[in-house]
């Protein structure tokens, strides 16, 4: 992998190898100021990371916290009225 930095003047003026590189060679950051301020990454590779792994139910159901005893009680007061 070739991971690698530019500055965003570099970039602008490499742009097709940075997307290059990004496709075969790992992500490529970009700085600003000396500051990192983007990461160029293979449209695929973000696919994958971004991609939800089950549902709001399961996560719940995997918590730790589920069996911790946690007591959660719900208030029995009205529901207030809504003046438009």
């Amino acid at each position: 992998m070739t991971a690698a930095t530019w500055t965003v003047a570099e970039a602008k003026a490499r742009l097709s190898e940075v997307i290059k590189r990004a496709q075969s060679g790992g992500p490529q950051t970009i700085t600003k100021s000396g500051r990192t301020v983007v990461v160029i990454v293979d449209a695929y590779e973000w696919e994958r990371k971004t991609q939800r792994t089950g549902n709001r139910a399961e996560f719940f159901a995997a918590s730790p916290l589920r069996k911790s005893g946690l007591k959660v009680r719900r208030s029995k007061d009205r529901a207030r009225k809504v003046v438009l």
